[in-house]
């Protein structure tokens, strides 16, 4: 493994992290009135590019994040759907 992938990895690891204190919140609260379903779709839609194109480029650094952030962002996705 090289240093750029080692630099892919880490980043995908700080950028999934960041969701999990959002995540943690929703699962204990129960609330999500104050974020933004559209914000979420298209992120998630995002995400999907992402992945489709880290497949393509055969990146393992940008597959990898990405699918574990878009599995997040569709527990995001269908908390707002219940709770509103």
């Amino acid at each position: 493994m090289n240093l750029t992938t080692i630099i892919g990895l880490l980043a995908g690891l700080l950028t999934t992290l960041s969701f999990l204190p959002q995540i943690r919140k929703i699962y204990l609260t129960h609330r999500t009135r104050d974020l933004s379903l559209s914000c979420y779709l298209i992120l998630a839609a995002g995400l999907l590019l992402w992945i489709t194109y880290g497949i393509l480029m055969r990146q393992v650094a940008i597959i990898l994040p990405n699918s574990i952030i878009f599995i997040l962002c569709m527990y995001i996705i269908l908390m707002k759907r219940k709770y509103g």
